[in-house]
């Protein structure tokens, strides 16, 4: 079966190549476990382009986004709802996490994907 990819703007390429070599220390933390199938098998990529969009983490086979949400996200509410939207409706779906729960429970944060990944496995 062939897998469905979910197309971005390539003008993005460059922005999210920023985005990874300046990521966050919470970024960093999360993708320790996330990097080289270490969650489950499954492969994801940060900072990737989707649609019009970035997101910090991305699984294509799951068509799972993470988003942890610290400072560039304040006051751009109604942004990451249109973002957020947008993006469910190509199919893809998001676990949310703010910055400090990342870097001060990252055991929990684990948890809770690895949880959504058991419950929504195809």
């Amino acid at each position: 079966m062939k897998r469905k990819i979910v197309y971005y703007n390539p003008a993005l390429k460059e922005k999210a190549r920023e985005l990874r070599n300046n990521s966050t220390t919470s970024e960093i933390k999360l993708w320790k476990f996330l990097k080289k199938k270490q969650m489950c098998g499954y492969d994801f990529h940060r900072q990737k382009p989707l649609g019009n969009y970035i997101v910090d983490f991305f699984c294509n086979e799951l068509k799972l986004a993470i988003e942890i949400d610290g400072l560039s996200h304040l006051n751009n509410e109604e942004y990451d709802k249109l973002r957020q939207k947008e993006l469910e409706d190509l199919g893809v779906h998001f676990l949310r996490f703010q910055d400090d729960e990342v870097y001060y429970n990252i055991g929990r944060v684990i948890e809770i994907i690895e949880q959504w990944n058991n419950n929504n496995q195809s």
